[in-house]
């Protein structure tokens, strides 16, 4: 890792901003593949205490993004560039069949008006026409339940064990959201092309459109990557892009 101080100011010590925080010093190469992550140094450095921590080093490492390294520590896992769009692309073929099969055998009643509730408060916390970070945390959580209510929603196990196992894999989980601080009005527009992909979603739903919301879902999947560099945005793990331009 760089001897450059990280900007306590970034990271807020309730553990989804520590998440993220963490999530975006691994793309950016701040804490390299194959590093060893401790939680007492990384606490120290975020400005916050082990706790949230801890819960991060967990969650990332069901994301497939640390690996245990003895019994309390962890290391940065090794990723390529093409391992990420690849499990990004997987998941939004599986989000998509779930979505047409619910398509195909009718949004029930409470499920329609679980996924409105998404698309209705994205809509309010977007509404002010900016994004300032305390909007990050409760837009990780809206965008999460929209996709697990409509993962849930499709009746499959098997489609929703198989999200599972790919969600593990480095930034492959919907609720995987890299967003850049120091450019919240670029990320704004990036988030209200996703609440306009979730409004989509639910008008195909409620038509009974199904292979128009499945494109739909195979589309959203790769907003953050494709949206993100239409908007000038650094979307490409540092380490990655030097690995494939090497």
């Amino acid at each position: 890792m760089t001897d450059e101080p990280i900007d306590a100011e970034t990271a807020a010590p309730d553990s989804v901003s520590v998440v993220a925080t963490l999530r975006k010093l691994i793309m950016e190469g701040r804490y390299a593949a194959g590093e060893r992550l401790a939680e007492i140094p990384v606490a120290e450095a975020l400005g916050v205490s082990r706790t949230p921590v801890r819960l991060a080093f967990r969650t990332l490492e069901q994301e497939g993004l640390l690996e245990k390294a003895g019994k309390r520590g962890f290391t940065v896992r090794a990723f390529s560039e093409a391992d990420v769009l690849c499990a990004i692309e997987v998941r939004g073929v599986l989000e998509g069949l779930a979505a047409r099969r619910l398509a195909e055998a009718g949004l029930p009643p409470a499920l329609h008006a679980e996924l409105q509730r998404c698309v209705d408060e994205g809509e309010a916390l977007l509404a002010k026409g900016h994004l300032t970070e305390d909007d990050l945390a409760p837009w990780s959580r809206i965008n999460d339940r929209f996709h697990r209510t409509l993962v849930e929603g499709g009746g499959s196990r098997v489609i929703a064990d198989a999200i599972a196992r790919n969600n593990h894999l480095p930034f492959a989980s919907a609720d995987s959201i890299i967003i850049d601080k120091a450019a919240l009005d670029k990320e704004y527009e990036k988030l209200r092309m996703a609440q306009l992909h979730h409004r989509l979603v639910v008008d195909a739903l409620e038509q009974r459109e199904s292979a128009r919301v499945e494109m739909l879902m195979r589309e959203h999947a790769h907003i953050g990557v494709r949206y993100g560099r239409l908007l000038g945005l650094e979307v490409t793990p540092a380490a990655t892009r030097a690995a494939v331009e090497g």
